[in-house]
C-alpha cells in the first residue's frame, strides 16, 4: 500500500512549492503559521476572541477567521496580520465554508441554530438559514449547488440549495456530526459523527446512506475513538481522519471505506490540512497544543510542532519559493 501511494503522489501531487500551515489557538486567541520547509512556527498574530474556523479567499489575498467568542468573522490580510474588516456572522460562528465563487460565506451559528450566508464583497448578510441545534460543520459541493450544514444535537446533515438559500432535504447521521465534504469524482458527502464514532458516506443525487465507516483501536477504549476533521488525498483514493481523543489518525481507503491504518499522533487531533505538494499532513493536536507532521507518502508521524493553547482549525498557504 505504502508502495503504491508513493507512486500515486509522485504523478498527481503539486510541484514542490513553499508554503505555509495557519493553525487557530483557541486558548490564546492568536494564529500561528509554520513554514512547511523547516516545520517550524515562524509567525503569531493576535486574533479576536475563541479562533476556530479558517479560510483563504481563492487567490490567499484574505483570510478568514472564525472568532467564536467575538462574535465575528474577521477578515485578516496574510502578509501583514493586520484585520481588515469583520464580516456580519450571527451568534458563535464555529465552522464556516467559501463557495466556489469565492464570494458568499456560509457560516454555522452554535447558539442559534442558523447557518448565515453573507456576502463577502458587500459585507451583508445575504440569508439566515434555520437548522438543527447546535450547528457546526460546513461544507459545499464543488459545482457550487449544495451547502450542507451538521447540527450537533439534532444529528443531520441539512441540504441546502445555494440558489434558493433554501433547505431540501435533511438526513440522519449517529451522535454529534461535526465535519462535512464533498468528493468530486464520485459525488459523495462524508459527515463525521464524534459521539457516535463513525463516518457516513452518502451519495448527493439521492441523499441516501451509502456507506458506514468504523473505528476500532488496539488499547484505545471505544469511547475516545471520537471522529472529527477529515482530509481527503487529491485523487480521492484515501481520507485521513482524525480521531479526537484516540489520539490517532485513521487512513481510509476512500474506495472500500476499510481503515488500513492508524497513526499516532499528539493529544484530541481536531483538523487538518495538507502542504501545497500534498506530501505532508499537518494535524492540530488540541490538548497537547501541538501539530503532528505526517509524511503522506509513508503514512507515518515525522515531527512534533509546539504552537499555542489548544489548536483547533488549519488552512494551508502557498507562498512565493525563497530561492
Amino acid at each position: 500500500m505504502k508502495q503504491w501511494l508513493s507512486a500515486l503522489l509522485a504523478c498527481v501531487a503539486l510541484p514542490a512549492q513553499a508554503g505555509e500551515i495557519w493553525v487557530t489557538n483557541e486558548k490564546d486567541d492568536t494564529i500561528s503559521v509554520i513554514d512547511v520547509d523547516t516545520l517550524e512556527v515562524v509567525r503569531t498574530i493576535e486574533t479576536g476572541e475563541r479562533p476556530r474556523g479558517i479560510t483563504f479567499s481563492k487567490d490567499f489575498s484574505k483570510v478568514y477567521i472564525c472568532a467564536s467568542d467575538s462574535d465575528t468573522v474577521q477578515v485578516m490580510d496574510p502578509e501583514t496580520g493586520a484585520i481588515l474588516h469583520d464580516l456580519p456572522s450571527g451568534e458563535d460562528p464555529e465552522q464556516f465554508v467559501l463557495h466556489p465563487d469565492d464570494t458568499h460565506l456560509y457560516i454555522a451559528n452554535e447558539d442559534d441554530a442558523i447557518t448565515t450566508v453573507v456576502d463577502t464583497q458587500s459585507r451583508t448578510v445575504v440569508a439566515q438559514i434555520d437548522v438543527g441545534i447546535e450547528p457546526e460543520g460546513m461544507a459545499v459541493s464543488p459545482d457550487g449547488k449544495i451547502a450542507i450544514t451538521t447540527s450537533e444535537t439534532t444529528n443531520m446533515a441539512h441540504w441546502i440549495d445555494t440558489s434558493t438559500q433554501k433547505l431540501f432535504a435533511n438526513t440522519l447521521v449517529d451522535s454529534r456530526p461535526r465535519h462535512a465534504e464533498f468528493t468530486t469524482g464520485t459525488n459523495e458527502l462524508w459527515v463525521s459523527s464524534e459521539i457516535g464514532g463513525t463516518v457516513t458516506v452518502f451519495d448527493v443525487a439521492t441523499q441516501k446512506e451509502k456507506a458506514k465507516i468504523g473505528f476500532e483501536i488496539t488499547g484505545v477504549n471505544r469511547d475516545l475513538i471520537q471522529p472529527v476533521g477529515f482530509e481527503f488525498t487529491p485523487d480521492e483514493k484515501i481520507a485521513f481522519v482524525a480521531l479526537g481523543p484516540s489520539n490517532h489518525v485513521a487512513v481510509v481507503n476512500a474506495e472500500t471505506f476499510k481503515v488500513e491504518k492508524y497513526i499516532l499522533v499528539g493529544r484530541r487531533v481536531w483538523h487538518m490540512a495538507f502542504s501545497p505538494d500534498f506530501t505532508k499532513l499537518f494535524t492540530t493536536n488540541g490538548v497537547s497544543g501541538d501539530v503532528t507532521v505526517i509524511d503522506v507518502a509513508s503514512q507515518e508521524a515525522l515531527k512534533s510542532i509546539k504552537v499555542g493553547r489548544f489548536p483547533w482549525g488549519a488552512a494551508m498557504r502557498p507562498t512565493k519559493s525563497k530561492t
